[in-house]
Order: C-alpha cells, then sequence, then structure tokens
C-alpha cells in the first residue's frame, strides 16, 4: 500500500492519512490526480514528494525503456541509465510514519456549508478545523459551527493544469463588491442547470452553467500544484469546469512491457553500466574492463564492437530491435506444444506458454491457442491528460509531438508496477482476417470510421495514422470475450485485461491476436482460472456470439453512426450494454469500438468477421 499525506510540517511518527494500493498510484490515483480520503479531498503530488526508502525499489525492464526513452527526451525530462524504474514506496502497516509514503496536497480549498439554510461557499483558511472537518459558523442561523465539503467544482486546460476556481472573482469581475459573502445553489431538482452562485452582499447571481459557454472560460494561469505550489508555466488554453471526481478528470498515460526470455543486447549491457562507461575511449576502455560489474557488462564483446555501442548510446541512435509487440508475438507463436502433465519448473520463470490443441467448438477464423502460465507484466506511467486521453499506435508508443503533463521537475526515474499473472492468447488466421478486411461491404464500414477518426483527430491535434478496421474488429471481440470469460474464471471483469497484437497485413510481421491476461501487484502469481477457461475458448466465443446480436439498447447502439453530433468519433455500434468494460481493463479507453464489425447486428448483417455459429 502507499500512503498518502497531506503537505504538513514533518512529525516523526503520525498514521496515514489514507491508503491505496501501489497499483493505483500508477494508473488512477498517480501523480496530479484528486483523490477522496476520509475526511478530505486533496490532490496526489508529483515524484518529487514521494518518499522512498533509500533509493526505492527498482524495477528492471529494458524493452519498456525503449518506449519511454524516446518520449522522455523529446519532453526534455531527466531519465537515470542505470535506475529508470522505481516502485512507488510501500508504506509500513505495522509502524507507519511520514518518513515514508506520498504526500498530498489539499484541493480544492473552496468549501460548501451543509446547513441547508445556509450554503456558503468559503475558503478554507475563513474556516475552524474540529476534528478533522472543517466547520463554518453561520452567520444568525446555528450556534455550533455547520460541517463543510469541498466544493464539487475545480478548473483544467487540456495541458492538465489544475486550479481552484476564484469563486469571488468570477461573480464580481465587472462589478466589485466591497465584501462579498458568496452562496452555491442547488434548485429544487439538483440539475446542473440549476446551480447557482449568489452573493448576499450585493445581490448578484449566476448560473453555473455560464461558465461552460466558451466565451465565459477564463485564461489558464499554468497552475500545477502536483508539482509544488510555485510550479507556474505560461499556458494559452482556456480554463474549462470540471467536476471534481468526473473520469475525465485524471487520464493517467501508461505503457507496459511482457518479460520474455531473449539474449540482451550490447546496448542495454552498456547501459547498466554507463556511469562508467560514458567517459570511455580507445586508450581507457582496458582498464574499465578490469572493473567488476563493467567485466560482466561487455563480457566477450571486442573493444571495437564496445566502441561502436557507446558511440551510439552517446548519440542517442535508436537501436535496431524489433518493436515491442512485435517480439511478444513471435514469443508467442515459437512456443512449443504443450504435453500432459508439463508444468513451470520453478517460480523464477518470469515466462512458460505452451500451445494447445485446438479447443472443440473454435471457429475456423481462428487458427491457434496459447495458454500462458507464467507472465510478467511491467507497466510504467509516463505522464497524464485532462479532459481527453491520448491514444496509442499498434505498438503501444504515444505520439511524441502530443503534450503530456510533467509528473516532476527533478526526478530522473519512471513510476513502474510489476504484476506476475497468467493469459490466454487467442491467435487469428491471418488470411480470413485479411480476407474479411479487403472485403467491399467492411470497406465502406472502414471509410465511416475513418472520417469520424479523422474529426477526432483535428480536435486531438494526434498525429497518429488511422489505425484501420482491424483494430476496431480485435479490440471488440476482445471486450466480448472479457465480460463473457469473466462469468466462469474466477476473476471479476476488472481483474482480467486486454492486450491487442494488432498489424496490418502488409507489414513486415503481421498480427491479429487477442491477449487476455490477469495479474495482481504483490503476489507471485495467479490460481490458474484463467488459462484453464483457455482450453473451453470455443465455447465462450459461441455464447459471446450469441449474447452480442442483441443488445439492450438497440436499436439505438446498433444505428449508432461515429460521424453523428454526439462527439463520440471513436465508436460505431457500442454502448455500455454490449461492448464497454471497466476502464482498468481496456487499453483504449473503451474507443475503438464496433460491435458490427465482428457478429451481425441490426442494419449490419454483412460486415460481421463471425457471421454464423459454428459447431
Amino acid at each position: 500500500m502507499a500512503n498518502p499525506r497531506k503537505w504538513t510540517k514533518p512529525r516523526s511518527t503520525k498514521p496515514p492519512d489514507g491508503r491505496i494500493r501501489q497499483s493505483q498510484v500508477v494508473s488512477t490515483f498517480g501523480p496530479g490526480s484528486m483523490l477522496d480520503l476520509l475526511d478530505d479531498a486533496v490532490l496526489v503530488g508529483g515524484l518529487d514528494f514521494w518518499r522512498l526508502k533509500g533509493s526505492g525499489e527498482v524495477v528492471n525492464e529494458p524493452r519498456l525503456l525503449e518506449i519511454v526513452e524516446p518520449l522522455y527526451h523529446r519532453n526534455k525530462w531527466p531519465l537515470s541509465k542505470e535506475a529508470p524504474f522505481r516502485k512507488p514506496p510501500a508504506g509500513d502497516e505495522q509502524s507507519p510514519s511520514e518518513t515514508c509514503g506520498i504526500q498530498v496536497y489539499e484541493f480544492p480549498r473552496w468549501f460548501v456549508c451543509q446547513n441547508p439554510r445556509c450554503r456558503a461557499l468559503v475558503r478554507a483558511n475563513s474556516l475552524e478545523r474540529v476534528n478533522q472537518e472543517y466547520r463554518h459558523r453561520c452567520a444568525g442561523v446555528e450556534p455550533r459551527p455547520e460541517r463543510c465539503v469541498p466544493v464539487r467544482f475545480v478548473a483544467a486546460c487540456r495541458r492538465g493544469h489544475l486550479a481552484d476556481i476564484d469563486w469571488s472573482w468570477w461573480m464580481h469581475a465587472r462589478t466589485p463588491c466591497n465584501a462579498p459573502q458568496l452562496k452555491l445553489e442547488e434548485g429544487v431538482t439538483g440539475d446542473f442547470s440549476d446551480l447557482e452562485v449568489s452573493c448576499t452582499t450585493c445581490n448578484k447571481r449566476r448560473r453555473l452553467i455560464d461558465m461552460t459557454q466558451e466565451e465565459q472560460q477564463d485564461r489558464c494561469g499554468g497552475e500545477r500544484p502536483w508539482l509544488g505550489l510555485e510550479a507556474r508555466e505560461r499556458c494559452e488554453e482556456r480554463q474549462r469546469l470540471l467536476v471534481r471526481t468526473a473520469s475525465n478528470g485524471y487520464f493517467a498515460q501508461t505503457t507496459s512491457a511482457i518479460t520474455i526470455p531473449e539474449p540482451e543486447s550490447l546496448r542495454r549491457k552498456i547501459q547498466s553500466a554507463w556511469n562508467v562507461l560514458q567517459a570511455a575511449t580507445a586508450e581507457t576502455l582496458p582498464a574499465f574492463r578490469t572493473i567488476p560489474n563493467v567485466r560482466a557488462a561487455l563480457d566477450t564483446a571486442s573493444d571495437a564492437e564496445v566502441l561502436e555501442a557507446i558511440t551510439s548510446e552517446r548519440n542517442r541512435k535508436p537501436e535496431e530491435v524489433p518493436e515491442i509487440r512485435t517480439a511478444e508475438w513471435h514469443q508467442f507463436l515459437s512456443q512449443p506444444q504443450e504435453k500432459p502433465g508439463e508444468m513451470p519448473k520453478d517460480r523464477t520463470e518470469a515466462f512458460w506458454a505452451r500451445r494447445i490443441a485446438r479447443p472443440p467448438g473454435l471457429p475456423p477464423s481462428l487458427q491457434s491457442v496459447v495458454l500462458a502460465r507464467r507472465l510478467r507484466e511491467v507497466q510504467a506511467q509516463v505522464g497524464f491528460t485532462r479532459l481527453e486521453p491520448l491514444s496509442k499506435d499498434l505498438q503501444g508508443r504515444y505520439d511524441l509531438d502530443v503534450e503530456l503533463a510533467p509528473m516532476s521537475l527533478h526526478r530522473d526515474w519512471v513510476p513502474v508496477t510489476e504484476m506476475q499473472g497468467e493469459g490466454v492468447l487467442l491467435v487469428l488466421e491471418e488470411r480470413d482476417v485479411h480476407a474479411w478486411e479487403t472485403s467491399e461491404p467492411v470497406r465502406r464500414r472502414e471509410a465511416v470510421l475513418e472520417k469520424a477518426w479523422e474529426r477526432w483527430k483535428k480536435d486531438s491535434k494526434s498525429k497518429l495514422p488511422f489505425p484501420g478496421v482491424r483494430l476496431y474488429m480485435l479490440h471488440s471481440l476482445a471486450h466480448l470475450l472479457m465480460t463473457e470469460v469473466a462469468l466462469e474464471c474466477g476473476y471479476p471483469a476488472s481483474s482480467i485485461r486486454e492486450r491487442l497484437y494488432c498489424a496490418p497485413h502488409d507489414a513486415p510481421t503481421p498480427m491479429a491476436g487477442i491477449l487476455l491476461m490477469t495479474g495482481t501487484t504483490g503476489a507471485e502469481g495467479t490460481l490458474g482460472g484463467l488459462v484453464e477457461e483457455g482450453r473451453r475458448m470455443g465455447r465462450h466465443l459461441g455464447q459471446a456470439w450469441e449474447n452480442a446480436r442483441l443488445c439492450s439498447n438497440d436499436p439505438v447502439c446498433a444505428h449508432h453512426e461515429p460521424t453523428g453530433r454526439d462527439g463520440r468519433n471513436l465508436e460505431g455500434a457500442a454502448c455500455h450494454g454490449c461492448l464497454f468494460v471497466p476502464e482498468c481493463s481496456c487499453e483504449r479507453f473503451n474507443q475503438y469500438l464496433d460491435r458490427a464489425l465482428v457478429v451481425p447486428t441490426l442494419g449490419h448483417e454483412d460486415i460481421a468477421f463471425l457471421k454464423a455459429p459454428w459447431t
């Protein structure tokens, strides 16, 4: 567990103000996120305010560095070569103290009195603190102070900046008031359109919905309180009204790699001893080889090979290695056939997978199933956004030209979590996938999806190419299977996650596969429930096909067009009744989905990849 703490004067011992899991600190509640503790609403501090024991627990995953390093260099953020990945601080449950944990900042600083006859909107420094709660003395209403809660609304911009709304200025910018006394009134229905802020001194009233109009939005001040109270920067964006607990308040931008057995390249070995080898020359290299860790890293490589690799590392020349998901795809497909009774030898094996005999009832368009009894996934958070999530390419890389909000000003490492789990890989028949995606009805549907995607691209300023209809189909099929498998495998739907292997037919390595996996941070493995369901994947696919043909929201869901006016440009026939899963299970924020591409739906019977039931 990581222990969030408010930014106060350090004391030797004090129980934490709240507890969250380490995996949540690298996703839902990462640096810059808003979090509700038992008595307070807070903002999770950046990495500069994480109190690690010593240098923290270092995690080694060189393949993940291939994705993270270019992104950090593009943003000019510091990144260590020796220990770029570290786990969040683990709280000491036996003797908690402020020497270990994560500092948090009290946010927002405006509160609303809960007395229905008062409803005063007041700053925290004007309130009393009683029994870990803020109290307000209502004028002429009650003799004792009333409880206050944090206001639900803050201001944010697309660059990730966050600030308290200056309610007094917003009310009186054009007509100053000498002694403003503000109230937040919710009306009879409680609807957002009924929310009003009033001033009892000058009797002025303003509806909160006015703040959503673009002409009423103020220029962003560039506040970044999670990096420190003075960590402002210049910003030309407009501030937007944000509900503090809304799902668009924080999008953790994460990337991950599965540990696979592969020989370590010379460049990676040099990186492990870079603090010494960065100064190596042809004259000094023989002397450096006598140092134990350098001698172990260089092994049998010649001086010429080492010097060439050092030059490439100094110039930050990209290493010619397979893309991260392509390498994993090759590793899965190269696994031998399963033998009866064969199991991993010991717990030190991070990756162990086998191909199995074709499960009964598997449709012809699915080539094979690979069961992975041991998987180690390292997930890193590289930044975050607000209001809109970023999209990754097919290899899990982010667009280097899109700006991420930083998690630190001075730290040179990236927070990661390490998950030990299991998984099932479904490999689709490439010949069938290519024939399907080049058919005329599917091409027409792809044109509609691409047109809607271009609209989204213009708004998001992304420079990534259109991912193709293959991704929409694989992603939709993965969601259908996750929902179906969760009913029988023993794990809840939120514990099963997807990993898509997708590359077009004309790529050097075309890919069409779905990995469903589960795992828990801090655990040594899982119970095998998901792997065993892989042997019944034919039955699960048949049941998913039957359930997905008709959504509870049809015909509205089936007839949804991504080019419509509702802003859902990355979804075709998809909704909470059929395809949406918990966002922690989806690597693309429940976007790039279209049920009609997998099963026949109302009005789209001719574009389904799985056209008819099979036995």
